[in-house]
């Protein structure tokens, strides 16, 4: 008499999923404390953790909370700390002086986190818009955002953040030659050593609203940014942005946004094998710390599962608000 079914296939996937330990020998992906970078938002005060609305959880900090931030990342095996100001209104301008300030807060906590901690590493950001009364990336002539005269600006501007101590100059700017610009202007000033991350495809997405409320440029910004900020419905076009910032001295390259842009990641570590990291922006974070907040989530599992899936595309390395929580549920 036949069988009623046919022999079941030698393979059963479900074998190596029996228990955690057989789970974890077969793991594909790992993620680890030392894959984040973790940005944190500085304003001005002393012993100030002012909460920010449409980010949970997330607070601007001064200076001296930043650098508790720094001591916290570096006990949890955090490498890095990435550093975006909320500049006092009355300092933004037309000329963005500040950008260049020595004293303005980005470089102060800088120097303040290298004194305090000098292991971790100190990441800056490189664009006008903190500084600008216009909320641009760069300078505003006529309603036009202007490339050439932007990136000279640019260029004064991380040389003022090398000299602070930063260790990795983040360009989020998107104007057409600034790493090339930048790269040699470091050198020139004998900052060889200092890492440039270029935001190489960068997106004009609906998805950094609560990082602008961050930052104090929600109200500022006059029309949009789309003249420099990348089309999202473009892949091409991303991997020749970051050929050309490789070519022109970039160290590491990141996609921004992340998550919806995860085939961005996999095909930029795919063409170039280079560095290649990911910002889990601030809508990405609020969406989830939201749902999680309301109970509709579970915090912890999307959390890690949310990270896992930028290194299963390829990024070696995440930015993310969510570091300093990740960190402490991986090292258990």
């Amino acid at each position: 008499m036949q069988p009623l079914h046919a022999p079941f296939p030698a393979t059963r996937f479900r074998r190596p999923r029996k228990s955690a330990a057989l789970r974890a020998l077969v793991q594909e992906t790992q993620l680890a404390p030392s894959d984040f970078i973790w940005p944190v938002f500085v304003r001005d005060g002393e012993g100030v953790a002012e909460p920010i609305a449409s980010m949970p959880g997330v607070s601007r900090l001064s200076v001296d909370k930043v650098v508790e931030a720094a001591r916290e990342a570096h006990a949890l095996g955090i490498p890095a700390i990435c550093l975006f100001p909320y500049t006092d209104p009355s300092l933004k301008t037309k000329d963005c002086a500040e950008a260049w300030n020595p004293e303005n807060l980005s470089n102060r906590a800088t120097r303040a986190i290298k004194e305090a901690v000098p292991e971790i590493a100190v990441m800056t950001d490189v664009a006008l818009d903190p500084y600008n009364i216009d909320g641009h990336d760069g300078f505003v002539e006529d309603g036009v955002i202007v490339n050439d005269r932007t990136v000279e600006a640019l260029v004064k501007q991380a040389l003022s953040q090398a000299e602070a101590g930063a260790d990795i100059i983040g360009p989020s700017d998107m104007m057409d030659g600034r790493i090339g610009a930048i790269r040699a202007a470091l050198e020139a000033e004998g900052h060889r050593d200092v890492c440039l991350l270029s935001y190489a495809a960068k997106y004009a997405s609906a998805f950094y609203g609560p990082f602008r409320d961050a930052v104090g440029a929600s109200g500022a910004l006059k029309g949009d940014k789309k003249t420099y900020q990348m089309n999202p419905a473009n892949r091409d076009e991303a991997l020749r942005l970051v050929a050309r910032d490789l070519e022109e001295g970039a160290d590491m390259v990141m996609v921004k946004p992340g998550m919806a842009y995860l085939d961005i990641c996999a095909a930029v570590k795919q063409a170039f094998g280079a560095p290649t990291f990911a910002y889990q922006v601030s809508g990405e974070y609020a969406m989830l710390a939201g749902a999680a907040d309301h109970g509709w989530l579970d915090r912890d599992r999307v959390t890690l599962e949310s990270l896992m899936a930028f290194k299963r595309a390829g990024c070696d390395g995440i930015l993310t608000y969510f570091a300093p929580a990740a960190a402490k549920l991986l090292n258990g």
